[in-house]
């Protein structure tokens, strides 16, 4: 199991290293060399692999308004179709508002759980699927399709472009979270339509993901899922293709 350490320095960085939303430049004052930037090339590839969907690791600790402020930027410097920036973001801390969409959430795995085999329902009877309460807030992220209407550059072909903008800035934000040392909840099992209401999201817009986020107490190496039984990653090898699809060099 992995500590769930933030892998920058431990030394906060200086005033003249921060930008205006107090976020980490890439170098130091003159900073720049071979060595630095191998440094955060690697640094990148061990937050990309470090990264987990958080569940039980949660400890309800509070996550600063500063750092909450960074990982908001990355996921805002994400790039979008046509520079729509089609995302907002909802930050939810209240109690009873967390209690509510919790009951919906474990309303919706009951409704899951019925549909499966005796086998998998065992198996899915062992994973948790949320920390809503025990994360210290949620990060509703929304799709707002107007944004940047009528002419959104490079989405005229493919209506779809604008979401997965949206998910783009998601990835951002995981990561963030991932080298702040937090960790990073998705929950999916919500109708749309409900959260809408709990929340007042106009109708248009399309609450996209609900994210747990707070400070844990590990990051396991291996993610939940495949610790459970339920799925195991693919080789790398099984999704790339060649030209055409289904087309693989000889071996």
């Amino acid at each position: 199991m992995m500590p769930a350490q933030p892998h920058h320095q431990s030394v906060p960085p200086t005033p003249a290293e921060l930008d205006a939303n107090g976020v980490p430049s890439a170098f130091g004052p003159g900073d720049s060399d071979a060595a630095s930037a191998f440094s955060a090339f690697s640094a990148f590839y061990e937050v990309l692999h470090r990264r987990r969907d958080v569940r039980a690791e949660f400890t309800g600790g509070e996550v600063p308004t500063e750092v909450l402020r960074r990982i908001l930027t990355a996921a805002h410097a994400a790039p979008s179709v046509g520079l729509s920036q089609p995302w907002d973001f909802l930050v939810v801390r209240d109690e009873a508002t967390r209690r509510a969409f919790r009951e919906h959430v474990q309303a919706e795995r009951s409704v899951f759980a019925a549909q499966l085999d005796a086998t998998q329902a065992g198996t899915f009877a062992r994973i948790k699927i949320e920390g809503i309460l025990e994360s210290s807030l949620g990060v509703v992220v929304t799709y707002d399709p107007d944004r940047g209407s009528p002419a959104v550059l490079g989405r005229h072909a493919i209506a779809d472009a604008g979401l997965y903008s949206v998910c783009l800035a998601i990835q951002n934000l995981w990561l963030a979270a991932t080298a702040e040392g937090l960790g990073v909840g998705w929950v999916s099992f919500y109708r749309e339509d409900f959260l809408r209401r709990l929340l007042t999201i106009p109708s248009r817009v399309r609450p996209v993901a609900w994210l747990c986020l707070g400070p844990v107490r590990q990051l396991h190496q291996t993610p939940d899922l495949e610790r459970h039984g339920w799925r195991k990653r693919m080789p790398l090898d099984d999704v790339v293709h060649y030209e055409r699809y289904g087309q693989r060099p000889s071996r």
